[in-house]
């Protein structure tokens, strides 16, 4: 399969950090999202065109509580949308018991943590949803991880990639935003980072073109050999 891109790789600046999303980027975890979801908007009474929903996965969740009640012609308070989000995350976490990370994720991770480039995983969850994703991943403990919690706006807004950035005192210019949601790439360029799309999520690789990603690849193997090409990542692996 081969790349889709708006440029090509050559094109984009040397990025002096990697930032990552999580869900549906390095773990297979965007199904259980929905259904998580869907579960909670069915306890209250909430008609959800599912197809809807999994456009909005990777979406601060008060903001995707919002919106799907809009569209179902009901208003919510701020508060109430943070309750439904809460709740949505306590039936992710009894759901996502077993969360299998994506093709190349482990591998490119471990090749990052083995390197000088420094790297973080910056995500819209809350902290207490991403405990067994990030184990999935097998990382070290001295590994960056942004949550939601973090910054008043998540994704799209750019407040979460610019606080990574500053954790790993970093340019935002400077660092490359990966990503499998509209919500990612729109964040990615509102942070002015390099968007470096992978449709493993909900989400067309066409879709994520529209939404401002500057590449697309079809998997992370191959931002592996990107970084590799570049002299960033130890070419051993392979």
């Amino acid at each position: 399969m081969t790349d889709i891109r708006a440029a090509g790789p050559a094109d984009l600046p040397q990025p002096e950090g990697v930032i990552f999303d999580l869900d549906g980027t390095l773990v297979d975890t965007v199904g259980a999202r929905i259904e998580a979801w869907l579960l909670t908007f069915q306890e209250l009474g909430f008609e959800v065109d599912r197809n809807h929903l999994a456009g909005l996965i990777g979406a601060d969740g008060k903001r995707l509580a919002i919106e799907v009640a809009e569209v179902g012609g009901r208003q919510l308070s701020e508060d109430r949308a943070e309750a439904i989000d809460r709740r949505a995350g306590e039936r992710f976490d009894r759901i996502n018991v077993d969360p299998q990370p994506l093709p190349g994720a482990v591998e490119l991770l471990h090749a990052l943590t083995a390197s000088d480039l420094p790297w973080a995983i910056a995500t819209s969850s809350r902290a207490a949803q991403v405990t067994a994703s990030i184990g999935a991943l097998g990382i070290g403990p001295d590994a960056h991880i942004v949550d939601g919690s973090n910054v008043a706006q998540a994704k799209p807004a750019p407040d979460l990639l610019l606080h990574t950035a500053e954790r790993l005192g970093l340019s935002s210019r400077r660092c490359w935003y990966v990503g499998d949601a509209t919500w990612d790439m729109r964040a990615a360029r509102a942070a002015a980072m390099v968007a470096i799309a992978v449709p493993t999520g909900a989400a067309s690789a066409e879709t994520l073109l529209a939404a401002g990603a500057h590449l697309v690849l079809p998997a992370l193997d191959e931002l592996r050999r990107e970084l590799q090409r570049r002299d960033l990542l130890s070419k051993r692996a392979d």
